[in-house]
C-alpha cells in the first residue's frame, strides 16, 4: 500500500490545532486537579503552574510578535516551570508538561541550539528538584531524578517537526517557482511561435504577390505595345498564381500547425509545379522545422526570381544531406535574351531576407553568377545550414 504524504493543509492542521488543543487540555485537567491532588511545596507548585499556564497561553498567541531573544526566554520559562512542578504536583497529566514544553521549544524556537539548550535546562531543573524531593519528602510514588532527565528528549520531535514543515514550505515555493518559470517559458515559446507563423504567412504571401505583380507588369507592357491577347494570358496566369498562393499559404498553415515538413516531397512538388529539375542527394534525415522552413522558402525565392529575372531558362535545384548538415543549390541559365525582361527589375531584398533566414539557424547563403560558365551567364543560390 502506497502511504500518502501529508500535505501542507494537514500540517498547518497539526501546528495551529491539534497541538494547541492537546497542551492546553492538559493544562485544564492539571488545573482541576491541583486542589484535590497531593502538591509538595504547595506555593510554589502553584506559582509554578501559572508562569507555566501564562506561557502556554503566551506561545500560543503572541509567539511570532516577539523578538527571537524573548522568543528563547518565554520558550525557557515555559519548559522550566513544567519542569519545576514534575516533582511537586503529583497529577494523572502533571508528567505530561514538560514533555510537551521541550516539543513545544523544538517546534518553534529558529535556532537548534537555542532549543536544546532549553531542553536540557529544562531536563536539568526537573532532576535537581527530583534530587531535593527526593531527600526531603521521600514518597512512594516519586519519580527518580534519572527519569526527570528525559523530559527534554521531545525537543528533537519537535525539531524534526519544525524541518518537515520548513522542506514542506521550500517545496512549496519550489513548485510556485517552477511553475512561474514554465509559464514564462510557455508565454516565449507562443511568442516565438507566432513571430514563425507571421514570417512564414509573410514569405508565402510575398513570393506570390511578387509572381503577381510580375505578371501584371507584363499585361500593362503587353497592352502597351498592342499584344493585348498575350496581356490577357498574363492576368489569367496572375489570377492563378493567386488561387496557388491561398492554397499555397493553407498549406504552409498546415504544416506549422503539425510542427512537421516533408523536406525532400515538398521540394519535389515545389520544383514539378515550376518545371524544375530536382534531385536528392545522400541519405534524407530527419531536420529541426526551422531548419526544413527555411530550406523551403530560399527554394521558394530562389525559383521566383530564376522565373522573374530568366524566364525560360533551364533550372536545377538539388538538396544534398551531408553528415554535418544540408545543402540546397538552386542553378538557373541565362534568359533567352540575355537579361532580365523589361518591368522585371528588383531591390535586391529578397537576398537580404535569404541571408538573414540562413544566418537565424546558423547557415550560411552564397549567391551570385554561376562559376562553371560566368560569359554565359546564369545565376546561382547555394544554402548550407546544420541540421
Amino acid at each position: 500500500m502506497t502511504e500518502t504524504a501529508p500535505t501542507p493543509r494537514t500540517v498547518r492542521f497539526g501546528d495551529e490545532l491539534l497541538r494547541p488543543f492537546v497542551a492546553f487540555t492538559v493544562i485544564a485537567v492539571v488545573a482541576v486537579e491541583l486542589p484535590t491532588h497531593r502538591l509538595i511545596a504547595a506555593p510554589l507548585a502553584v506559582a509554578a503552574f501559572v508562569v507555566l499556564a501564562v506561557a502556554a497561553v503566551c506561545v500560543r498567541l503572541f509567539w511570532n510578535r516577539l523578538s527571537p531573544g524573548r522568543q528563547i526566554a518565554l520558550a525557557a520559562c515555559y519548559m522550566g516551570s513544567a519542569s519545576l512542578l514534575l516533582p511537586l504536583a503529583h497529577t494523572t497529566l502533571a508528567p505530561l508538561l514538560p514533555y510537551l514544553a521541550a516539543a513545544v521549544a523544538g517546534t518553534n524556537l529558529a535556532s537548534r541550539r537555542a532549543a536544546l539548550l532549553v531542553a536540557a535546562g529544562g531536563s536539568i531543573v526537573g532532576a535537581v528538584t527530583q534530587l531535593i524531593v527526593n531527600h526531603t519528602v521521600p514518597t512512594q510514588d516519586g519519580w527518580s531524578w534519572w527519569l526527570a532527565l528525559t523530559v527534554g528528549l521531545p525537543v528533537y520531535m519537535g525539531i524534526s517537526n519544525r524541518d518537515f514543515r520548513q522542506a514542506l514550505e521550500n517545496a512549496r515555493r519550489a513548485t510556485a517557482e517552477a511553475r512561474r518559470a514554465t509559464d514564462s517559458e510557455a508565454r516565449e515559446a507562443a511568442l516565438r511561435e507566432r513571430g514563425r507563423i507571421a514570417r512564414e504567412i509573410h514569405d508565402v504571401l510575398g513570393h506570390s504577390l511578387s509572381g503577381i505583380a510580375l505578371q501584371l507588369d507584363m499585361a500593362d507592357a503587353l497592352r502597351g505595345s498592342g499584344r493585348d491577347e498575350e496581356a490577357g494570358e498574363a492576368i489569367r496566369r496572375a489570377r492563378t498564381l493567386a488561387v496557388d498562393s491561398i492554397a499555397e499559404t493553407r498549406r504552409a498553415v498546415h504544416a506549422l500547425r503539425e510542427d512537421t515538413l516533408p523536406l525532400p516531397e515538398t521540394l519535389r512538388l515545389m520544383a514539378a509545379g515550376a518545371d524544375v529539375s530536382f534531385d536528392v542527394l545522400g541519405d534524407p534525415a530527419p531536420v529541426a522545422v526551422e531548419t526544413a522552413q527555411t530550406v523551403l522558402r530560399v527554394a521558394q525565392e530562389a525559383v521566383t526570381n530564376a522565373v522573374k529575372y530568366a524566364p525560360g531558362a533551364a533550372r536545377t535545384m538539388t538538396l544534398a544531406y551531408t553528415a554535418d548538415g544540408i545543402s540546397l543549390t538552386v542553378v538557373n541559365g541565362p534568359g533567352p535574351d540575355g537579361g532580365p525582361p523589361e518591368g522585371a527589375s528588383g531591390t535586391g531584398m529578397g537576398l537580404v531576407g535569404m541571408r538573414e533566414r540562413a544566418a537565424l539557424v546558423g547557415g550560411t547563403l552564397r549567391a551570385g553568377p554561376t562559376v562553371e560558365d560566368p560569359a554565359r551567364g546564369g545565376w546561382t543560390v547555394k544554402l548550407e545550414v546544420p541540421r
